[in-house]
């Protein structure tokens, strides 16, 4: 059989990596509720079309990109105590969205989420389940490590963006210098600290307190 006759023209670009990548530039810039298929196609200077070849929707390239970057994590050698082994999978999790702030919007606004990272949440409820817990009981340490998790995050990211924004004090910061003494004497003594206190890291130390509360029931 004669080899076939290789097409002529631009040919269709668009490799795995360089999609996911215009598309976390996207994302970087504009924010992830404004990535469409059509801008990132124009981002990266071919057809729409072209890209439906690679992506069914903004779903899907949402979770190629939550598989792509769980795929980057490093998977540390687990402890063989079950609490320690619940610690170090939520520190894992934690510090890789720490890095990537806007995925924690989209995981926490839509049901998207990655089998490439699913063997964090099977190390938590695993080590919860080996230590006493029910299934039930595990799941539910589970959900309360990952809302303590995300909110600790999107705290940080918006008060980060926040600063970033605008360098004028916050409402908070203005309302903790003048406090009233007589009506809200705690506060008024920690007073101008309190920016300082409340933006100390202690995500470590929150974590295993609730950790050690969890399995206690």
């Amino acid at each position: 059989m004669p080899p076939t006759e290789s097409r002529t023209g631009r040919p269709p670009v668009t490799s795995r990596a360089e999609i996911l990548t215009a598309a976390s530039r996207l994302i970087d810039r504009d924010g992830w509720p404004k990535l469409t298929i059509r801008r990132l196609a124009a981002e990266i200077g071919v057809g729409a079309t072209t890209l439906y070849h690679h992506v069914r929707d903004k779903e899907d390239l949402l979770l190629q990109l939550f598989s792509h970057y769980a795929e980057q994590i490093r998977r540390p050698e687990m402890p063989g105590d079950a609490r320690e082994r619940i610690v170090t999978a939520a520190t894992v999790m934690h510090d890789s969205l720490a890095a990537w702030p806007w995925a924690v919007e989209v995981l926490t606004a839509d049901d998207l989420l990655s089998e490439s990272a699913l063997w964090m949440v099977e190390a938590i409820v695993g080590g919860a389940i080996e230590a006493g817990c029910t299934e039930e009981q595990a799941v539910d340490l589970y959900r309360g490590v990952w809302y303590y998790t995300v909110g600790e995050i999107l705290v940080r990211a918006n008060a980060a963006r926040r600063r970033a924004d605008d360098e004028r004090p916050t409402y908070r910061e203005r309302v903790f210098g003048s406090l009233d003494g007589a009506r809200l004497p705690h506060l008024a003594a920690i007073g101008e600290r309190w920016t300082e206190l409340a933006g100390r890291d202690t995500y470590a130390e929150g974590l295993r307190a609730f950790v050690d509360g969890a399995l206690a029931r």
